[in-house]
């Protein structure tokens, strides 16, 4: 008792820290267009390669634009737009993934062979087909992502569902009358919700990365938007005499997704909840 006690405190403690962490990276990229101290698409050719000074505390890139701007700017697009990503594949998941387990029959069948079609890509992998078919730039990468993403969801809502389903509160709500979609909603829906916490916090690092690696493949955020994927691509020119310019972006894409994670493990020990693993057999 005395163990679990410990681990919980410990628990709650490292969500607490990573909680902090997270607030102030998303401080900084709400505030980004007031605290930046540059323009961070402003190309000036006789500052290039500068290194940190009191105009430009992380120096300039081989265009002579600001870092430091660059940076900030560009975790509003990673954070930001991975917050879309999860939010929108997560409820188009909840509402597919709840309806299916609870309704059963031909609609589940079909469903889930759908998803377990899509389960049978690395996830990456199609995300990059289904760009290349929209083509390049933010939009088509958004909406590539929500594709393929959702299935994820929905097949742990429809577990979570059926597990769910034949319950004694589920059947006392049924007797009492109650329609199927109060049932999900009063029911089905809030006894989700932890594992939903749990997985926000692990997926938009995943988001992120996958932002970033689409952005270094020149599919993604497109020039001169400032985005880190792209920073790095752009930087790798230069990895030899000017190394920063990969390490800078490199070193957000990594602090920011070793967050999420530890906020993730954190709270999944805090709620209970079992990490599942599954998408690419590596989560």
């Amino acid at each position: 008792m005395i163990a679990s006690i410990r681990t919980g405190l410990k628990s709650q403690k490292t969500a607490a820290i990573c909680a902090v962490v997270l607030a102030i990276l998303f401080l900084l990229s709400i505030l980004a267009p007031w605290i930046a101290p540059h323009d961070p698409i402003h190309v000036n050719l006789a500052l290039k390669l500068q290194s940190p000074s009191w105009d430009y505390p992380l120096g300039t890139d081989h265009l002579g634009r600001c870092n430091l701007s660059r940076l900030l700017y560009g975790s509003r697009i990673s954070l930001g737009f991975a917050s879309v990503i999860f939010i929108s594949s997560l409820l188009i998941g909840l509402v597919i993934g709840t309806f299916s387990g609870y309704r059963g029959g031909i609609t589940d069948q079909v469903l889930m062979r759908f998803s377990e079609g899509v389960m049978a890509f690395p996830s990456l992998v199609l995300v990059l087909g289904l760009v290349g078919i929209f083509g390049p730039g933010l939009p088509q990468v958004i909406l590539a992502m929500v594709m393929v993403q959702w299935v994820y969801y929905a097949r742990m809502f429809r577990g979570m569902v059926l597990s769910l389903r034949e319950k004694n509160f589920i059947a006392a709500a049924r007797i009492s009358g109650s329609s199927q979609w109060t049932i999900i909603r009063r029911h089905m829906i809030p006894n989700v919700l932890p594992p939903i916490v749990v997985m926000g916090t692990l997926e938009i690092g995943w988001a992120i990365m996958d932002i970033a690696a689409l952005s270094f493949l020149g599919l993604g955020i497109q020039p001169p938007s400032p985005e880190w994927g792209s920073m790095i691509h752009e930087g790798k020119s230069y990895i030899r005499s000017n190394p920063e310019l990969m390490l800078y972006p490199g070193m957000m894409i990594l602090i920011i997704v070793m967050t999420f994670n530890i906020l993730g493990e954190a709270l999944s020990e805090h709620f209970g909840v079992q990490r599942r693993y599954g998408k690419d057999g590596a989560r």
